[in-house]
């Protein structure tokens, strides 16, 4: 019967309606289209869902008891294993995790089973059920720097384990990137992530806001004074890249970290904003991951025409299918096999336009894409007011420079092992802030493993 039954779609809001509003795209199940999507799930013996998941999640399981029906037990499951679901269930790639991985999608669709997770998330937060199992005390203390995934998983599987875990934000609000750098219409704050950090909360983990360690107080300060035993680094990727193109000092030229951080911790986008970001009549936005759509979808909804210029074929795009989609419904314009060469600015410095040069497709770099190389005599010229770098990050190198003992790799984040083990004894790191920016499933995994790590040094210490 599974087989028989096509997946099942979900609803979302009109691509017109929601190009003017902030309100998520995604609607999300119903009870009754959960459980008929839960019943096209074969329940493998060798579940390759699981072993695709980065914090193995036990999908199979509680996707049968979607099926019958019974929503808390499918909760307490996957409670066992992600402290975010409802997140994970909004903004993880399951097409290449999960997802991508199930039999069914050999020769048809793929159980969603991101929606289900989704739909289980939502049902126990609105239905107000809540785990908070932990082990008897263990009279030991912990601090975690950063309040993004990495650090909510850590700092959640620590507290499980009967660790006293206090949590360390440089930022007003926690939440890492799940805050600042993922627009409302994908991720609400004020409902799903904050239910989240709530939910980490309710299993005593403190969150101190507006500390920056290494300037508030440092890491050894941690140690020394405040008696915690270990420390965690989750501090994320928060150093925006540049082309080192001319022009980019230019007015209107901004990364998509900053622009995304305006909007979504900040709420640019309100009328009312105390701090508001300009974006024009005209906006381009360079770049072809996620962040790259949400900036060019977040421009779209403050009233701005759009464009997203990208260097590869629309195949390359490194975004995932749905943000690519979901985009171009709204109205967004993508110009592909385009690189810009410079910014062009008017006599007071503000931008008019983005000069670039047509590429087409060579031979595969060292990733396997086929590298771009320019087309002769191709330079055009796109009249624009407001230019986004979206070209990646980096973690911050601060804390490696004023931390003794703290090495830093090649990419500026933070040298540690695959457990999450760095150069200097009882300092554990993991996340963003050691491979750069990735996705917040990896980095959920990075934590988890991180935590292991902590509660086996603790322990045999």
């Amino acid at each position: 019967m599974a087989n028989r039954i096509g997946r099942v779609p979900v609803k979302e809001q009109d691509a017109a309606v929601r190009a003017t509003n902030f309100d998520e795209v995604c609607l999300g199940y119903t009870e009754q289209e959960a459980m008929l999507e839960a019943t096209r799930c074969l329940r493998c013996k060798k579940p390759a869902c699981m072993t695709a998941c980065p914090v193995s999640v036990k999908i199979p399981f509680f996707i049968q008891k979607v099926a019958e029906g019974d929503f808390k037990e499918a909760a307490r499951i996957i409670s066992i294993d992600s402290s975010l679901p409802a997140i994970c269930g909004r903004v993880c790639p399951q097409e290449t995790q999960c997802e991508g991985s199930c039999v069914l999608g050999v020769k048809g669709e793929p159980v969603a089973i991101g929606k289900l997770e989704r739909f289980v998330a939502d049902w126990s937060r609105n239905n107000g059920v809540r785990f908070t199992d932990k082990q008897e005390p263990k009279g030991k203390s912990v601090a975690v720097v950063g309040t993004g995934p990495s650090s909510l998983a850590c700092a959640s599987d620590l507290a499980k384990m009967g660790y006293d875990v206090t949590m360390f934000e440089a930022l007003h609000k926690a939440g890492g990137v799940l805050t600042y750098g993922i627009p409302e219409f994908r991720l609400p704050k004020d409902t799903v992530v904050a239910a989240e950090i709530d939910n980490v909360k309710s299993l005593g983990v403190k969150i101190e806001t507006n500390v920056i360690v290494g300037k508030t107080i440092t890491i050894d300060q941690l140690f020394d004074e405040e008696g915690f035993k270990a420390v965690f680094i989750g501090s994320g990727a928060g150093l925006p890249k540049f082309m080192g193109i001319p022009g980019e000092n230019y007015n209107g030229v901004v990364s998509a970290n900053e622009f995304l951080t305006r909007s979504n911790l900040m709420k640019a986008y309100k009328s009312d904003s105390r701090t508001p970001v300009y974006v024009g009549s005209k906006v381009c936005v360079v770049g072809g991951g996620n962040v790259a759509m949400d900036a060019a979808r977040t421009a779209l909804r403050m009233g701005a025409e759009v464009t997203v210029v990208y260097r590869r074929t629309e195949k390359e795009l490194p975004a995932r299918v749905e943000e690519v989609h979901h985009a171009k419904e709204e109205g967004i314009k993508f110009q592909m096999l385009t690189n810009p060469i410079e910014v062009l600015a008017d006599e007071k410095g503000w931008v008019k336009a983005l000069r670039c040069e047509q590429m087409e497709l060579g031979e595969p770099d060292e990733s396997g894409r086929r590298s771009p190389v320019p087309v002769p005599d191709s330079q055009i010229d796109i009249e624009t007011d407001v230019v986004i770098m979206a070209l990646g990050t980096m973690a911050n190198p601060f804390l490696t420079t004023v931390t003794p003992g703290l090495e830093r790799n090649r990419r500026g984040g933070i040298v540690s092992d695959d457990n999450g083990v760095t150069t200097r004894e009882g300092i554990f790191a993991g996340g963003d802030a050691v491979t750069g920016a990735a996705t917040v499933i990896l980095a959920m995994g990075a934590g988890r493993k991180a935590a292991q790590s902590i509660d086996e040094y603790l322990r045999n210490k």
